[in-house]
């Protein structure tokens, strides 16, 4: 039961130290607001749109139960509403936190430095062309989007169970959803270490789950509240690159093989002309060392 609680206020503490090292940086803090705030304006409008036509969207979808007793209609169709309602937080946070880490790049890399530096040990920075960044950046955002999408779909089905299906949606939704969400923030802390695979964070996550569950599902609710996930996000980009420091210390075996340095690269030739016969070439034999020379006669 400790380490329960220890590893839940681990992951808590996490998300904690990203808002006071951000809040030493008010400059970096405030320009890491502002992807937040444009899309935050953005989902805004479309979670307005989703309420006032939510009842509606309901009784589309529930026909059947057009000559059900009032009582029993009115439990399902309330039960897929709450479901539809719940599913669609869950694909707006996650959509929502990859559109901003893709507006914000620059100063989300920036902020995640921040973080490496104050840490100590930072990591060199891995160089990977630019399109294939961008190609790779845009293939991973879509699986987790897909992944959050079959979520949604679980949880509008579980919402047809009136009641329980509420319940066990809305949790189900938070751990889930703040799962993909901890995916997405430890993302950068991979990459800078040239781990570019969503299966190295995946493994590196599993090793430390309620650490893990204990920073995201209370960021994915945070970030579900409008405009405070404004200035959560910051902190929240901060937190993803302490937890994951937090578990490359805890799981050393799993880092990567550190990559040589690479020193200046020597042009054919700068070391003097060869021999025609190249490298490897017949050796012409020299004089043999001097203790090999018979001694010289000494005279009195």
């Amino acid at each position: 039961m400790a380490t329960f609680f220890r590893e839940i206020f681990g992951g808590v503490g996490a998300l904690a130290r990203g808002f006071v090292l951000l809040l030493r940086k008010p400059r970096l803090f405030l320009l890491g607001a502002v992807p937040p705030l444009i899309t935050s304006l953005l989902f805004l409008a479309l979670f307005v749109a989703l309420v006032l036509n939510v009842e509606d969207f309901a009784t589309w979808a529930t026909p059947f139960s057009e000559g059900w007793d009032p009582v029993w209609r009115g439990l399902v169709r309330g039960a897929v509403a709450v479901g539809t309602v719940v599913g669609s937080v869950l694909l707006m946070v996650v959509t929502f936190t990859t559109i901003t880490l893709t507006l914000g790049s620059p100063i989300y890399d920036k902020i995640g430095e921040l973080v490496e530096k104050e840490l100590g040990n930072a990591p060199e920075p891995h160089e990977e062309p630019l399109a294939a960044s961008i190609a790779r950046a845009i293939r991973q955002s879509l699986v987790i989007v897909f992944a959050s999408l079959l979520v949604t779909v679980v949880v509008f089905a579980i919402g047809f169970v009136p009641l329980a299906g509420q319940v066990v949606g809305a949790v189900l939704a938070a751990v889930l959803g703040g799962w993909l969400l901890g995916i997405e923030l430890v993302g950068g802390a991979f990459d800078r270490r040239a781990m570019l695979r969503l299966r190295d964070r995946q493994r590196f996550l599993r090793t430390r789950r309620l650490r893990t569950l204990g920073f995201s599902v209370p960021t994915y609710f945070l970030l579900a509240i409008p405009f405070v996930a404004v200035a959560v996000f910051p902190a929240a980009a901060a937190g993803g690159t302490i937890l994951a420091r937090q578990l490359f210390d805890a799981n050393p075996e799993l880092m990567p093989a550190p990559r040589p340095p690479q020193g200046p690269r020597v042009p054919p030739g700068a070391h003097g002309p060869q021999s025609s016969l190249g490298q490897h070439g017949p050796q012409v034999p020299g004089p043999p060392p001097p203790h090999q020379y018979p001694p010289y006669p000494q005279h009195p």
